[in-house]
């Protein structure tokens, strides 16, 4: 018997390693960033209709909430609980159409003059 087999360490793959890209306010990932920039554009956009250019308040604030509504659509419609890739996916198919897979048959209507009663 070999001295050596009694002292060496046996390594076992676990997958015991934490794959979440954690939250923040309850959003997956890095969503956050998503609405954080939504939120500076709405106030930049504020800031200038209002000081700027002198809009009263209420006109300026529509045009605001803009970014923000847009932001907040993006990630609650296309990210927040879907899988990785749903939202590239979906915009590929409505822009480019369906992929390379198998096409649904086709039927064909019959016509009246063929030779059935042959």
């Amino acid at each position: 018997m070999s001295n050596v087999s009694t002292h060496e360490l046996r390594f076992t793959e676990t997958n015991s390693a934490d794959d979440s890209a954690g939250k923040t306010w309850g959003l997956e990932g890095n969503l956050f960033w998503f609405v954080a920039g939504g939120g500076f554009a709405s106030v930049v956009i504020l800031l200038l209709l209002f000081s700027m250019l002198r809009w009263t308040l209420l006109s300026a604030l529509v045009p605001s909430l803009i970014p923000i509504g847009l932001a907040l659509l993006y990630v609650f419609a296309f990210r927040q609980g879907k899988p990785s890739g749903y939202d590239t996916d979906l915009f590929e198919l409505w822009f480019k159409g369906p992929g390379f897979g198998p096409e649904s048959p086709r039927i064909e209507p019959r016509s009246s003059s063929s030779s059935d009663n042959v």
